[in-house]
């Protein structure tokens, strides 16, 4: 890196604040907006964000704003607000950011209605940026640790990615280029429903050998669903699909998988932004249009919209005639 870049980071909550970390560590002036001023001024008197990473300090070079406008400046941004609420965020930002400004973002989630990915909301809500996709097997807390994590960094080109993710990488946060922007999506958007499922065999007591056989099943819609839409196999299989899954359907600390696992033992839900609960409405949507055979995730959207009891989805799923493991 030849100078440090202006990186502004556009949502505090936990992934955010971590990425926020994860820049001013790779020698990067960074700006953390906050929806909340209350906020923005808490994280700058304590230098931490104790609502969303408590315990752990922030790096120097972080300075936290709830004003858009303080971004104007920023060479590249991170969104990290909740996939739902992106297109409402961005518009706040559309009048402030450099036409040409590399957004990346790092939500997990298709937008409900119009049905488009994340880099579609970006294409609206901000005209002429760069779109990319943050996404992978990681937690903001291991992140905000310093603790070893790997993950998938998608541009419009794979030179343009390989940039990106060089400016960005850390020894203890290793970026791998794609140009596979579809694939880097979807595998984080489908994987956060089919997490719901693993946590709901998991509250349910079913077993490991039940929850190794649903995340490989998983596995296998995610695919057919990913390759409908466009994905590379090689990108599904990889770190922001398949290892993705693999971490958010067997860590409670995956909002999704602990969602799942309070539907399972029939307690309260948790409090915070569960990308797979909308998600699951969508993905069975489109996977409708498309003809795809997605049981689990439609047992999912049943589950949590309230159509349906899980015993009676546990019931239809084994109830599923058998047939040859590959499709």
């Amino acid at each position: 890196m030849s100078s440090p870049l202006e990186v502004g980071v556009i949502g505090a909550g936990a992934w955010g604040t971590a990425l926020a970390g994860v820049a001013a560590r790779a020698g990067h002036r960074v700006t953390l907006w906050a929806r909340s001023p209350a906020l923005a001024q808490r994280i700058n008197e304590t230098r931490a964000n104790e609502a969303y990473l408590p315990g752990r300090p922030l790096p120097a070079g972080i300075t936290a704003t709830s004003s858009p406008a303080r971004l104007g400046g920023a060479n590249l941004v991170l969104v990290a607000t909740p996939a739902q609420a992106m297109g409402d965020t961005l518009t706040r930002f559309a009048d402030h950011l450099a036409p040409a400004t590399a957004a990346v973002v790092c939500a997990k989630g298709i937008e409900r209605g119009s049905h488009r990915l994340m880099t579609g909301v970006v294409a609206e809500k901000l005209p002429g940026a760069e779109a990319y996709v943050l996404s992978g097997p990681s937690f903001a807390g291991d992140v905000a640790r310093d603790l070893p994590t790997a993950v998938t960094l998608a541009g419009p080109t794979l030179q343009a990615a390989a940039r990106l993710a060089e400016v960005l990488s850390l020894a203890s946060f290793r970026i791998y280029a794609s140009d596979d922007l579809i694939g880097v999506q979807i595998g984080g958007a489908v994987k956060n429903v089919l997490a719901i499922a693993c946590g709901i065999s998991e509250g349910r007591g079913l077993g490991d050998s039940a929850r190794a056989a649903l995340t490989t099943r998983a596995f296998a819609e995610l695919a057919r669903f990913g390759r409908a839409m466009g994905a590379r196999p090689e990108t599904l299989t990889g770190l922001s699909g398949l290892g993705d899954l693999i971490l958010t359907c067997a860590s409670r600390q995956s909002r999704n998988f602990a969602y799942g696992i309070a539907l399972g033992e029939g307690a309260g839900t948790p409090r915070g932004t569960v990308e797979g609960v909308p998600t699951a409405g969508v993905v069975n949507d489109m996977a409708e249009a498309l003809g795809i055979d997605m049981p689990i995730c439609a047992a999912v959207r049943r589950i949590v919209e309230a159509r349906s009891q899980i015993d009676e989805e546990l019931a239809k799923l084994l109830a599923r005639p058998l047939k040859p493991e590959i499709d």
